[in-house]
């Protein structure tokens, strides 16, 4: 567990850093860093995530309707968020007090994203045979890569200074291990039931179907097909097919 802690965090804070490091990485490069992610993640979701719900739990309709509930739940915190969590970036430039209300809302929204995601990593050996947190681990990362350098794009043009962004960008970092941490520490003290850590799963799972479909809906505008984005996109879902059947 210690591992992923620390991949979640590094990755996702270098993630954000990257505007520092590489003010031009946008537009196609940036685009296919997206779909990519989105991607791999909607394979994982259906690949893995999705079997292991419906397999562990008796009633279909009860955990169909969580992950409906999911779905709709990224929905709204997106309201908040305006999408950054897969890779918007607004660059506008607000006066001094929207800019307060709008970097609070957005982080607030954005770490109960990252924090649920977190605790999809916290397998349960009653709720899993074996413990192949390493495919969804590599989706969830994936994931952060352009959801960071997106806040961190955002909060840069809210924020003249870079103390603030930098530290906001750690409590980011930080939310996703702590909902590993502690949802972990709560299944093994029996705090959580099966049932609970089940409907987490299917809140997230719905979130991550709601994330990746938007990617590639948002990805090709007016519908046009690129061939580049598609053989983008078959591969991400192959590797999340390889990664889960070897991890």
């Amino acid at each position: 567990m210690s591992s992923s802690i620390l991949i979640l965090f590094v990755v996702t804070f270098f993630s954000g850093c990257l505007v520092y490091l590489m003010p031009k990485w946008k537009g196609e490069n940036f685009n296919l860093t997206l779909i990519f992610a989105g991607s791999y993640l909607f394979g994982i979701t259906i690949i893995h995530v999705l079997p292991e719900l419906f397999k562990y739990q008796a009633s279909n309709e009860f955990i169909g309707g969580m992950i409906l509930a999911g779905f709709f739940l990224q929905w709204i915190l997106e309201y908040f968020t305006a999408g950054v969590e897969h890779g918007h970036v607004h660059l506008h430039k607000h006066d001094q007090k929207h800019s307060l209300i709008s970097s609070v809302s957005l982080m607030v929204a954005l770490c109960f994203h990252a924090f649920l995601e977190g605790t999809l990593l916290a397998h349960p050996i009653t709720l899993h045979e074996y413990n192949p947190s390493a495919s969804l681990l590599l989706g969830i990362t994936a994931h952060k890569i352009p959801a960071s350098f997106a806040l961190m794009s955002v909060l840069t043009c809210h924020y003249s200074s870079k103390v603030k962004p930098m530290i906001l960008l750690i409590i980011f970092s930080l939310a996703s291990p702590l909902g590993l941490i502690i949802s972990d520490n709560l299944g093994e003290s029996k705090i959580i039931s099966e049932n609970m850590f089940l409907i987490l799963f299917a809140l997230v799972s719905g979130s991550f179907l709601k994330i990746s479909t938007t990617i590639f809906f948002e990805s090709a505008p007016e519908h046009k097909s690129n061939l580049t984005k598609i053989i983008v996109s078959v591969a991400a879902a192959l590797l999340a097919l390889l990664a889960d059947f070897i991890f």
